[in-house]
Parts: C-alpha cells; structure tokens; sequence
C-alpha cells in the first residue's frame, strides 16, 4: 500500500504545504483551482504506486502559508511562475501537469511556455478554450462584491457549490475537510483574488503554441459536470490530434466519484 503524506518546502519565504506519494518514476505536479490539493486525495495512491505525484497548495489555499493577496497576483501567468518556482525548489528539472478547474489553466499555460520542463498535459475537468470563468466566479470580478463577502459569506457558498460538484453525496465529515481552509480571513481573500483574475484569454491564447508542440495529452471528465461540461472537452480533443478523452461517471470534481477509473487513466498515461 503507497501511503499519501503531507510535508511542506518554503518557496521564496512562503511555507508551501503539498501531498505527496510514491518514492520512483516521474513526477506529476497536481494543480488545483479554486479549490485546493483536497480534490487530488482519491487518486493519490494509485498514482503513488507508478509515479511520484506531488498536490501542491498555492499560497493562500489549503493549508500553504502566504497569500494571493490581489487579482494581479492571481493571474494564470503569475500562478504557473508560482507552480515552476516550487518545482523548482524541490529540485525537479522535468514534470508532467495535471490540471483541474483554473489549475488546468496553469497546466496549459505550462506546458506552453515551459517547454524545457513540462513533458506531458492532464486535465481533469479542467478550464478549456472559453469555458470559464463561470458566473459563480465572475461575479468576484466586482471590487465592492470582494469587499462585502466575509469568511462565513464563503463558506456558504462554497457549501453550496460543493453540493453540486459529485454524483454521491459527501458525508458531513469529507464537507468539514474540504471547507476548513475558508475558515481564514486570508485563504478567502486569496480566494477571491483567484476568481477575480479569472480570464478565458489564458486559455486561448495558448492553442497555437500547445499544437505546435504536440505534447502528449489526456482529458479525463465527469460527464455531468455543469460548471465545466463535457462539450468544452470534446472541442478541445478536436483541435488537438494527440489529444484523448476519457468520460468518467462524476460531476465537477470527479475523483470523488470514480477514483479507481480516474487513478487508472491518468496511471497509464504518464507512464505510457
């Protein structure tokens, strides 16, 4: 049995909290958005057992130190700088990128411009082309909506949006873990300036320089994600000749559905 640990690195003065897994093979970095390393826990083992995958927390989110502390700061360019940073800091010269939600955005922006380093693309219902920012997030685009949301504010809408992200109904528990961190004045700020940053540019922009590259890719979907749906997967793969697409039961965060299928998927893939 691989066991999945948490530790810690500081980047650039910034305690960076991260899961990791495995002891051989390549790494995998496992981004997240706008949520947190939480939603790659499922598929850790697995992956544990043919890599060694690293979910990292960016700063402000999870249990990382630090803090997205304005839109400017939380741009997919400045996030992906980040991600290569903390890379960097553990000593990995190469990685594969495995994206969800606007960490798919950091994962192509990557994998674009990092040619150096990045050698295979993964998204897992992550943002494609112009499927984002979805309305739940674009409206933190507003500077008095920022300032009037408070800690309980977003926890109630996290809660919400949380209900609407598996097929199976979370326990009262897996809820608990996955709100604790927005219990922080500063991880709901950090927060906030990711959705405030969010802009499908990033993810348009890069189409031409990820074709020229005809870098390995796979997308893994949970059909009936309504925040990024299926659609959006599909006109990705058909602009991508290298492209493959996995359709897995599930909904926005899909591990919590079909970890095995998932584990699976990405397993051979970054092996293959």
């Amino acid at each position: 049995m691989v066991d999945v640990r948490r530790e810690e690195v500081d980047v650039d003065s910034t305690r960076m909290s991260y899961l990791a897994a495995g002891e051989h093979g390549p790494v995998v970095l496992l981004l997240h958005g706008t949520f947190w390393s939480r939603v790659w826990q499922p598929v850790m083992a697995r992956l544990g057992q043919v890599c060694r995958p690293v979910a990292m927390d960016l700063p402000g989110f999870g249990y990382s130190d630090g803090e997205l502390s304005s839109p400017e700061g939380a741009t997919v360019p400045a996030l992906a700088e980040i991600v290569h940073s903390f890379a960097e800091r553990l000593g990995v010269r190469q990685y594969a990128v495995v994206g969800h939600d606007i960490g798919g955005a950091i994962a192509q922006h990557l994998a674009a411009y990092r040619e150096e380093v990045v050698t295979r693309l993964a998204l897992v219902n992550g943002v494609v082309l112009d499927s984002w920012p979805v309305p739940a997030v674009e409206r933190f685009q507003d500077p008095q909506v920022r300032a009037e949301t408070t800690v309980e504010d977003l926890l109630r809408t996290r809660r919400t949006a949380m209900g609407r992200t598996t097929v199976r109904e979370l326990s009262e528990a897996e809820l608990d873990e996955y709100l604790d961190p927005w219990r922080d004045e500063r991880r709901v700020r950090s927060w906030m300036s990711m959705a405030a940053a969010a802009d499908s540019r990033y993810t348009t922009e890069v189409v031409d320089k990820l074709r020229a590259r005809a870098l390995p890719m796979l997308l893994v979907w949970g059909t009936d994600d309504e925040f990024q749906r299926l659609e959006y997967a599909e006109r990705f793969v058909r602009q991508f000749p290298q492209a493959e697409l996995v359709r897995v039961t599930g909904k926005h965060i899909p591990t919590e559905d079909s970890p095995q299928e998932i584990g699976d998927a990405l397993a051979g893939f970054l092996t293959g």
